[in-house]
């Protein structure tokens, strides 16, 4: 999606995942941000790299200020909950894989360019949390007086 749609669609809700790069946590965070974006809630969501945040990067400072945010944290430091609310952002649902680990025990997350199938069937499990989440984030917004996301 366009920086110009991230900043222009109010109904818009911005994901923002785990940058751990080289940790099987923060690659099933960023798997969870891409099937909900492109597969589950493509019309209603885009991803915020955490990584443009971390920079000051305008655009995408100025989308975690102006949407509703959904942030998914691959460990206990919590760093796109952290750098959203550095960025002036709210977030308004913050998920770990941690915690989406503890409810679904069997699904061991192995891998880091390509997860094992565990791993993706965790992604899974974690997008259908963060695609309900944007649901009733979208229905809030409709609620409020805002168009349909």
């Amino acid at each position: 999606m366009s920086p110009e749609k991230m900043t222009s669609d109010q109904g818009l809700v911005c994901i923002v995942p785990c940058s751990g790069i080289g940790k099987s946590y923060g690659t099933v965070t960023r798997e969870a941000a891409y099937i909900v974006a492109e597969e589950l809630r493509p019309d209603g969501t885009t991803i915020v790299p955490l990584s443009l945040l971390v920079l000051g990067d305008e655009e995408a400072t100025a989308a975690v200020r102006q949407a509703q945010v959904i942030t998914l944290d691959g460990c206990k430091l919590a760093c796109a909950t952290v750098n959203v609310r550095q960025a002036g952002g709210t977030v308004a649902k913050d998920l770990t894989v941690l915690d989406v680990f503890r409810r679904n025990k069997s699904l061991k997350p192995q891998g880091i360019s390509e997860l094992n199938e565990g791993g993706e069937a965790l992604a899974r499990a974690m997008a259908g949390e963060v695609a309900r989440a944007a649901e009733a984030l979208a229905g809030q917004y409709d609620e409020q007086g805002g168009s349909d996301a």
